[in-house]
């Protein structure tokens, strides 16, 4: 029988349709609001998962509307009791559950300041949708298994969206609505090559740039809940800054490509750790030494980074029970935490 997390990852091109479909509306009325109001910065609220799809969010943010975006530490508001001034700002708080108090409390106090307030929750009504003006059900269905995918997925889809129709990005639009029946085929991409070559591997770096930083960030975390692996995310420039000297033979380096403007200098990267002797992969065309990971065109750089998380997640969940774990309950973790 398919684990629960099989099953979500298979799950992803029907939630993807469903929030595009279900949540239409108020994608659009989000994407207006943010128009209308014109704020001059935005801030990130969110942990874990939901943290790595705010990252996204941001480069994504900076490059189409060119507002400034800042992740902001939920604390400030839950154990430190301090607010900030932001009636010139929108804020974007992100939680599968929607009820974390220090994601609520930092909601709220957003709210209070001023701030236009969107959230995007799996749950709602939850704390956190009504800690704003403009709460998005992200439609991602019920996941049973603790490991975030299809949450994850919609939570960055469902930014994307908004972004599209706050920017009226007519290319990004159309993508977005193409996505869904792309991901019927990344989520039959076979990343075995991978699992074949890493082996005893313990410890490995997962790179990206812009928008696939995040996705790399992802891919570390779900290495490190699902199969107990110490797994690093890094800029593809910051690896050169020091990380570097970790990488010796068959060093394990996955690097996370989409077709943008980064590419060319991720690829050399990947290149160049290959030559050092690392046991490099990448999901892009065009490298001289690292290798290719299956991966699929969407028609838009964000949308191609974010389709890049799909074929990681199957590859990870096979990768977890092949190491004899349970991608489904791993140890000492559970479904919703919640942190004040």
């Amino acid at each position: 029988m398919p684990t629960n997390m099989r099953r979500e990852i298979n799950e992803i091109p029907e939630a993807a349709e469903r929030l595009l479909t279900q949540s239409h509306g108020v994608l659009q009325a989000t994407g207006k609001a943010l128009r209308e109001r014109d704020p001059d910065f935005l801030i990130t609220i969110a942990r874990g998962s939901s943290d790595h799809a705010a990252h996204f969010l941001k480069y994504a943010i900076e490059q189409q509307a060119g507002r400034a975006v800042a992740s902001i530490g939920p604390s400030l508001a839950s154990i430190y009791g301090k607010s900030l001034k932001l009636d010139r700002a929108a804020a974007i708080s992100i939680s599968q559950s929607g009820k974390s108090p220090d994601i609520v409390a930092l909601a709220q106090s957003a709210t209070q300041a001023g701030a236009l307030t969107i959230s995007l929750t799996n749950t709602k009504p939850s704390p956190l949708s009504d800690a704003c003006a403009h709460p998005v059900d992200i439609n991602a269905g019920p996941e049973l298994a603790v490991a975030a995918t299809k949450s994850f997925f919609n939570s960055v889809l469902a930014g994307l969206a908004i972004l599209s129709e706050w920017t009226l990005d007519t290319e990004l639009q159309k993508s977005i609505r193409q996505l869904p029946e792309k991901l019927t085929e990344a989520v039959k991409l076979d990343w075995h090559e991978l699992s074949d070559e890493l082996g005893e591997a313990e410890s490995l770096y997962m790179l990206g740039r812009g928008p696939s930083l995040a996705i790399a960030s992802e891919a570390a975390l779900k290495f490190k809940e699902t199969s107990e692996m110490h797994a690093e995310a890094y800029s593809s420039a910051e690896v050169l800054h020091g990380p570097i000297a970790l990488v010796d033979r068959r060093f394990p380096v996955v690097t996370f490509a989409a077709r943008d403007a980064a590419l060319s200098s991720v690829l050399a990267t990947a290149d160049g750790l290959a030559e050092k002797g690392a046991l490099a992969f990448i999901s892009a065309d065009g490298a001289a030494h690292a290798r290719r990971l299956p991966f699929i065109e969407t028609g838009h750089p964000f949308t191609d980074a974010l389709a890049l998380i799909v074929p990681f997640y199957g590859f990870v969940e096979a990768w977890s029970r092949a190491r004899g774990f349970n991608p489904d309950a791993p140890a000492a973790l559970k479904k919703v935490t919640e942190t004040r």
